[in-house]
């Protein structure tokens, strides 16, 4: 698998705990599907991890910079992967790699995406690719976060929601300020129920924590979204 060579353009916050990093392509081109990841790691070093591509191979295209969205350490870095991440270092990539992917063709009427946490970077990159390619499938977006500021890309989800684009059904799990009004407690089946309108003919991507893919699979089918119409992935945390 070729590996490329490329700097850190920008490393934004997006959250308290996450950061939104952007590679300059240098006029590679990288060739992936809605929902794939590439494979990172400071230039020179062995060890790379997976981080899922936050944006649409379209934007790629337009910008010819990869968007990752990275949940930082207690300490405020990026991890070890990164080594002494700033704007300008060298990153090694290589990719793309993963099958949690949008199909080739897209036939249902609706599709339901759950995100937990940063969970949302490989949904954000099917969303935008939908908008722009597959403009007539309805889609709705489930996101948990543990407080209201720790929704990545939330401005831009409401711009959509706004537009009658997407259904967004933003959801906190320890956040006890009065400011927020939204709903509360981890994504059950009652949250599910206000978003799926048509079990039967709707395509579902999970992604976040174990601990939320592991209980939203049995609640879908429960509901009756039939297990082929359900895609996962996850990670320990």
């Amino acid at each position: 698998m070729l590996v490329i060579t490329i700097p850190i353009s920008t490393i934004e916050p997006t959250t308290p705990r996450s950061r939104l990093v952007t590679l300059d392509l240098h006029g590679y081109a990288v060739d992936f599907r809605p929902g794939q990841a590439v494979l990172v790691g400071a230039h020179g070093q062995p060890e790379r991890r997976p981080y899922s591509i936050a944006c649409s191979p379209a934007r790629v295209a337009d910008t010819g910079r990869l968007e990752l969205l990275i949940a930082t350490e207690g300490d405020g870095s990026l991890g070890a992967t990164f080594g002494r991440a700033s704007v300008g270092a060298l990153v090694d990539v290589e990719g793309p790699v993963g099958t949690f992917t949008l199909p080739s063709a897209v036939n249902a009427r609706w599709i339901l995406f759950v995100a937990g946490g940063t969970g949302i970077a490989p949904l954000r990159s099917m969303i935008d690719h939908l908008l722009q390619q597959h403009p007539a499938v309805r889609l709705s977006l489930l996101y948990s976060a543990r407080r209201s500021d720790e929704f990545a890309f939330i401005d831009e989800f409401k711009a959509h929601a706004d537009a009658g684009r997407l259904e967004l059904h933003p959801t906190v799990t320890r956040d006890q300020s009065m400011e927020w009004t939204g709903r509360r407690g981890r994504i059950g089946r009652g949250h599910f129920e206000a978003v799926l309108h048509e079990p039967t003919t709707t395509l579902c991507f999970v992604c976040g924590p174990d601990a939320l893919v592991g209980e939203s699979v049995p609640t879908l089918k429960a509901l009756g979204v039939p297990e082929a119409q359900i895609r996962t992935e996850s990670w320990g945390r």
